[in-house]
């Protein structure tokens, strides 16, 4: 097998250039090729309390460019990034009397709400300043929450989750690019194609058959298939609402932290979605 069964020859020819940047493609699979190993040994070999520890890191730096998109000022973005550090660290702890639940949206609120009042003395467009960050803390560590729950029920479950929502988002590009016509929504994402909302799904049934069969043989096949259809699914509604919020913020990407994957936002958007939905499916299996 050559280089041609993972690349076509423009995708070789632009890497051979020096002159030439990589193609999107090529700087896909480096990636991949990089970061998946590091991954699978971080999520299998660690203790869970590590995979918190990369929960909140990635909750602080999505955060950040989500305030950097709307440009949020930075003592209210400040605030909202450690009221999502407070909500992934109230697992650690067992607070008596007062509901982790409760805690974790009053608290946060009325830290964001103090900082706008206190720091910044004009009253005009507080609404405005503080939405950014209350929105960003709700969608970003919020969601990232349910993934600490699947950890707690086997690092199988995380694989099986990002191993569907990555299968789902390479699918969805690739058939997107060879064989999307019409347009899935182009008031949000005009790139986004039927065609490949098709292949999210193909890609997430695929996987979800395939990484069950290897790490979960008790689950039955049809569920399997099901759980597939429902994270590919999902996976397209999650890259869609990020693409809102980046329409709305007037940017391209929520920026370059990954090359040739965009922000760490870009990345992780359908797993946002996908993680609280496959933790939900877990409790009834």
């Amino acid at each position: 097998m050559g280089l041609g069964v993972l690349f076509s020859q423009k995708d070789l020819k632009k890497g051979a250039r020096g002159g030439d940047k990589i193609s999107p493609t090529l700087k896909r699979v480096i990636v991949a090729v990089i970061a998946l190993p590091p991954f699978y040994l971080y999520i299998t070999k660690l203790p869970p309390i590590f995979f918190l520890l990369l929960l909140t890191t990635v909750s602080v730096l999505a955060q950040m460019e989500f305030h950097a998109m709307y440009k949020t000022n930075r003592l209210i973005s400040f605030s909202g990034i450690i009221s999502g550090v407070i909500l992934l660290c109230l697992p650690l702890i067992q607070p008596s009397g007062f509901s982790l639940q409760t805690l974790s949206f009053i608290f946060p609120f009325m830290l964001m709400a103090c900082t706008r009042l206190f720091l910044i003395k004009d009253p005009s467009s507080s609404l405005k300043d503080i939405s950014p960050a209350v929105v960003g803390f709700l969608y970003i560590p919020n969601l990232l929450l349910a993934q600490w729950h699947l950890r707690l029920r086997g690092y199988e479950w995380i694989l099986f989750l990002y191993g569907c929502v990555w299968a789902s988002d390479s699918l969805a590009y690739y058939i997107g690019k060879g064989m999307g016509k019409r347009r899935l929504y182009k008031e949000v994402s005009p790139n986004k194609t039927i065609a490949g909302a098709f292949g999210s799904v193909i890609g997430g049934m695929l996987s979800a058959l395939l990484l069950g069969k290897l790490m979960m043989d008790n689950i039955a096949f049809y569920v399997l298939i099901a759980m597939g259809i429902a994270i590919g699914s999902i996976t397209i509604v999650g890259d869609l609402i990020e693409s809102m919020f980046k329409r709305d913020a007037g940017v391209k990407d929520s920026g370059s932290f990954i090359p040739g994957h965009g922000g760490i936002l870009d990345k992780i958007d359908g797993a946002l979605f996908a993680g609280p939905l496959l933790y939900w499916i877990t409790l009834i299996l």
